[in-house]
């Protein structure tokens, strides 16, 4: 029986579980990203496929061409990439991962610190002292979202001395008075924050919730920052404000496409801090992610599959 690891970009999948421990399981790991066609053929034959996050996606007309396929792993226990109804007609297994919050909460304060003091630009080795940092004690913090992460991010602007502010559609006072939040309205949040942070799954409730009316009213010397999808904000939009000086800046880890083109304009605006999708990518999330992902495999193959996602049969 054949594995296969997708978008193994950096090459350690392997390292990171005890794939040797899946008895007569050949496991391969490819380090390149497929587009459809390509996948198709790559997975010719296989019946175990790995998936990290949304990196690859699997709508029906994929999940169709694949004949073979019986276990679909993907990391985490939500990707919005996979069309689980049409895994479900294929017959094919659809499983999850655990997964931390605390990587994501970690790159959006590096991210946070990239934009206010400047350290691209203070890094490149040329000249000397030449910005001057924001402050972020005494300033506001806006967040679009307060679940897991976002509560988290919002306990560390609390340490900086930030007033901490969220908002989400469903989000109460009662909901966020635990953790020390006021919730606002989206129009406060947007028009008083210093820093604006995304925090929020990705729906078609939630789609393009930033867009130009939102940026438009930001402060000048705003950021935002986003780390959870790239759908929340209307690209163009924020291509447009940051072009026009609305905003001071952008920090982003997530793209519409993804690996980010080399000649996409948010890898050229100077006011712009770019990661390439590594809010989840660290040395404990990935032994999560590939370890449950073994779990998973030799659950399923002792036929009793664990942190199943694939909807029942009569849900299909």
């Amino acid at each position: 029986m054949r594995c296969v690891i997708l978008d193994d970009y950096q090459d350690v999948a392997t390292t990171y579980a005890a794939w040797d421990s899946l008895d007569g399981v050949e496991v391969t790991s490819l380090t390149g990203h497929l587009e459809p066609d390509a996948l198709v053929e790559a997975l010719d034959g296989v019946e175990i496929v790995v998936a990290m996050r949304e990196r690859t996606p699997f709508p029906a007309a994929v999940l169709e061409r694949l004949s073979a396929l019986k276990l679909l792993v993907t990391t985490g226990m939500r990707n919005a990439s996979i069309d689980l109804a049409a895994a479900a007609r294929q017959q094919v297994t659809v499983c999850g991962t655990e997964s931390s919050p605390h990587p994501p909460v970690e790159l959006t304060w590096a991210l946070i610190h990239a934009l206010t003091r400047h350290l691209v630009t203070e890094t490149t080795g040329h000249g000397w002292q030449r910005t001057v940092g924001t402050d972020l004690h005494g300033r506001t913090l806006g967040l679009v979202g307060l679940g897991k992460i976002g509560s988290r991010v919002a306990a560390v602007g609390q340490a900086f001395g930030m007033d901490v502010i969220a908002w989400s559609p469903h989000l109460t006072a009662e909901r966020a008075e635990p953790v020390g939040v006021r919730a606002v309205d989206k129009a406060t949040l947007f028009a008083t924050s210093d820093i604006v942070s995304l925090h929020l799954v990705l729906s078609e409730a939630t789609r393009h919730v930033v867009g130009h009316a939102e940026l438009a009213s930001m402060k000048p010397t705003a950021h935002l920052v986003n780390t959870s999808r790239a759908g929340l904000v209307d690209t163009d939009a924020l291509v447009a404000h940051l072009g026009s000086g609305t905003i001071a800046g952008a920090g982003l880890d997530v793209f519409d496409v993804e690996p980010l083109p080399a000649d996409d304009v948010l890898r050229h605006l100077p006011n712009v801090v770019t990661t390439p999708h590594l809010g989840y990518v660290t040395e404990d999330n990935y032994r999560r992610f590939y370890g449950g992902a073994v779990e998973d495999i030799a659950a399923w193959l002792a036929g009793d599959p664990v942190r199943t996602l694939t909807p029942k049969e009569s849900d299909a």
